[in-house]
């Protein structure tokens, strides 16, 4: 199919397989009135891949007026496939009884009926089953409790208007596709005249045809002429009608009697399947599939047992949560290979984020180390190898954010992907040389060198066109004003409030740089390459001593937040010198001036670390940027502090960020929270638009896991050293099993008794020296 301008002249567009489609304007289309006025405040959500979900309590992806937009929908590739999913009893919503997303990739919401003239409230349950695997899947439930036989109609109506996500965050678009209706021939429609008591088989296609039997397609003309469908098939009970785009049952239930309903829908992009992920025929196959593949995961994953139950819910939400965001990507344009990475967060960077799975994969090598080396390499198949002032590309600048929508392929942002970010391109790296100490892995390690070599060599020459250090300066004008992990336009303010202008080098940038050129610098050296690693080694110890005299601020006993476009320090406290402690860029009285000073109030508010001081006259507990707490940052903090051996103070924060996490729904922790100031009787204050789950915020909890057993991996010279293990107060007991270091699987257990924690070995299949240090 040609590209195409949405201001074409179209009027009907045929496909290969032989369907046609018709603007939405020129075909008419029946609606179905809305039975919800207003958004609901809590909702649900469901991912499976690259498909996520996110509905009312009720099940529904409710309807509104234009003036109340909503951000409910079910979304793959940045695309909103289905943006009205409404189950009506009698034209009326049902009564919600409860609901729950336990499971993250499934969701039930047991229901029951409005009163009408005909039959009493709360006389039919409704119970709804939904789950995701390669598309949507629900099961409906009906059961009449009632003394006398029951008649009612029973609707589902479906919508799509396949808006790119950036336009749902606000993003205003100067010309927009087409919604297409398929055109049936009178012979070719639907057969629904078959009795809704008589049932059709149960099974199904594994992927849904694009056939004219075709119960119901949604469909859409972007303007770079991509076709996308929601394609949605019936089975068990086939609708008796449809008006438009709502399946309608008029059901009759004797006393006692269920019958059940089902629906599989599933997106298309250009007659293919959208997500990557074959769909299963039935409700009851995706859930034993998924069930199934979330198991065979965790048997090859690290197992956490605590006594503290609290923290056994929060480690078995965090296991669970770090499956669900999992994600598939392609390994380029010009391939069919895929890897696999942790999306940044639901519902708007359900996608790949360079800093954000960095980090994540970092704090979750204690889990899997295999998420560590996919991350690596889907981050090295995009790795910048022109300079692109639009996408902020340069070679071997690794990405900050890839798009797969309609407005990243027509040119309308840049995220093609984008690379503006400072950070990335040294997390890579930090990331690559911490995958090798866990893991021994040789033939990765030379395999991805000259990627490596690649992202040292863009950091080299940034540092040397700015005075030595590493500097970010938008030069695109779809990209970010702010490029390192706090990337909100008004988050760079000096002790006054007033924003930072110029060419801004972070300080928390330039610790990551350090440790990339200390641990590059050493697998040089092994992989028998001493120039590289001995001008890392100079290169390293030139920027410790400048960044120590031109960052520190010796009146605050603290380290500036960023250099500005003049060289002049930008003076607020804040969280950023924090994640720089343990990566041995502070002298040892500026770490210990610094460690001192993020345990004052105006900093630690009982909770965790506020990204701002509260003295500061830009402190906001409401900002994103400006006073919150971000568990990430703040766990970061506490594995600094602990490696230095601020053993009490990095317990603390866990403890903080622990008991924040043991009040929030599902045991867990959102992207940021409010930083108003603990109290003993205040809850922590939600954020209300974080992302949950969110993959770094997740991550935090197995970096509280090591603020505790403290392990310090050396698997190419086979060795771990667990250094001075220190278990929470509330915590007895806790054991590591299935634990992977290098070639060896080993189970840790760590007890603690009268202030003290001890840790044994209690197996281990492999060779690893493991030394225990009290």
């Amino acid at each position: 199919m040609p590209p195409a301008d949405s201001s074409d002249p179209i009027s009907v567009v045929e496909l290969g397989d032989g369907r046609t489609f018709a603007p939405v304007q020129e075909a008419t289309e029946t609606q179905w009135p809305c039975t919800q006025s207003r958004r609901q405040q809590t909702t649900l959500i469901l991912k499976d891949n690259d498909i996520f979900l996110i509905t009312d309590p009720l099940g529904n992806i409710t309807c509104f007026d234009k003036r109340d937009e909503t951000h409910l929908g079910l979304f793959c590739r940045d695309t909103r496939f289905l943006s009205r999913l409404e189950l009506q009893f009698e034209r009326q919503p049902l009564i919600l009884l409860s609901s729950s997303a336990q499971r993250g990739f499934a969701l039930s919401a047991q229901c029951a009926n409005p009163g009408t003239s005909q039959i009493p409230p709360e006389t039919v349950s409704i119970q709804r089953e939904l789950v995701l695997q390669g598309g949507l899947l629900e099961k409906l439930t009906l059961t009449n409790y009632g003394k006398q036989p029951v008649s009612f109609e029973l609707s589902l109506t479906f919508e799509a208007d396949f808006a790119d996500l950036f336009e749902i965050r606000g993003w205003v678009r100067q010309r927009t596709g087409l919604r297409m209706r398929q055109l049936r021939d009178a012979e070719d429609d639907v057969s629904l005249s078959a009795p809704s008591s008589a049932a059709v088989s149960q099974d199904a296609p594994s992927t849904l045809s694009s056939s004219r039997s075709q119960a119901l397609v949604l469909a859409y003309r972007g303007v770079d002429g991509v076709f996308m469908e929601t394609r949605i098939d019936f089975y068990r009970h086939q609708p008796d009608r449809l008006e438009g785009y709502t399946a309608i049952w008029h059901l009759l239930l004797l006393p006692h009697a269920t019958t059940v309903l089902g629906y599989r829908l599933q997106p298309f992009v250009n007659n293919e399947p959208a997500s990557s992920v074959s769909i299963p025929a039935t409700v009851s196959q995706a859930l034993a599939a998924e069930t199934m593949e979330m198991q065979q995961w965790q048997e090859c994953t690290t197992q956490f047992y605590a006594d503290d139950r609290p923290l056994q819910q929060i480690l078995d939400r965090a296991t669970q949560d770090i499956y669900l965001l999992q994600q598939t990507f392609p390994l380029g344009d010009d391939t069919d290979e895929t890897g696999q990475a942790l999306a940044a967060g639901i519902p708007w960077f359900s996608t790949l984020f360079g800093r954000d799975a960095l980090i994540a994969a970092m704090q979750t090598l204690i889990l899997n180390p295999d998420i560590a080396r996919q991350t690596l390499m889907v981050l090295a198949a995009y790795q910048g190898q022109a300079t692109n002032e639009w996408r902020d590309e340069e070679p071997g600048k690794i990405p900050h954010e890839l798009r797969r929508g309609e407005m990243a392929r027509c040119g309308e942002i840049p995220h093609d992907p984008y690379y503006g970010t400072v950070d990335a391109t040294p997390l890579w790296l930090m990331l690559y040389a911490d995958y090798y100490a866990w893991t021994g892995d040789r033939a990765f390690l030379e395999q991805y060198w000259p990627h490596a070599e690649a992202a040292m060599a863009w950091i080299d020459r940034n540092c040397a066109a700015s005075e030595g250090y590493l500097t970010y300066e938008r030069k695109s004008a779809g990209g970010l004003r702010n490029q390192g992990w706090k990337d909100s336009g008004d988050c760079i303010v000096n002790a006054k409030g007033d924003l930072a202008t110029g060419a801004i080098a972070l300080v928390e940038v330039q610790g990551y740089v350090y440790a990339a050129r200390m641990r590059l610098s050493q697998l040089a050296y092994a992989l028998h390459k001493p120039d590289l690693g001995d001008r890392w080694q100079r290169a390293a110890q030139t920027l410790k001593a400048q960044f120590q005299r031109d960052f520190w601020l010796p009146e605050q006993g603290y380290f500036a937040l960023a250099l500005d476009g003049d060289g002049h320090p930008v003076d607020s406290i804040t969280s950023n010198p924090g994640q720089c402690l343990g990566l041995g860029l502070f002298s040892r009285e500026q770490a210990q001036s610094v460690a001192e000073r993020l345990s004052a109030p105006d900093l630690f508010n009982g909770w965790g670390i506020r990204t701002l001081s509260s003295t500061s006259p830009a402190y906001n507990p409401m900002g994103y940027h400006l006073g919150s707490v971000w568990p990430h940052d703040s766990g970061l903090i506490a594995l600094g502090l602990r490696s230095l051996g601020y053993t009490e103070q990095a317990l603390e924060i866990a403890q903080g960020l622990l008991d924040m996490t043991a009040q929030q729904p599902y045991y867990r922790p959102p992207e940021l929270f409010c930083g108003f100031a603990r109290t003993a009787d205040s809850p922590p204050v939600r954020y209300p638009v974080a992302c949950s789950p969110q993959a770094w915020a997740t991550g935090s909890i197995f970096h509280l896991i090591q603020v505790m057993v403290n392990l310090v991996p050396d698997a190419p010279n086979n060795c771990l050293r667990v250094v001075n293990p220190t278990l929470l107060p509330d915590v007895y007991y806790l054991s590591l099993r299935n634990l992977r270091i290098g070639q060896t699987w080993l189970d840790l257990e760590f007890e603690r008794a009268n202030g003290a924690t001890a840790c044994r070995v209690v197996q281990k299949r492999g060779n690893l020296r493991v030394i225990i240090e009290a």
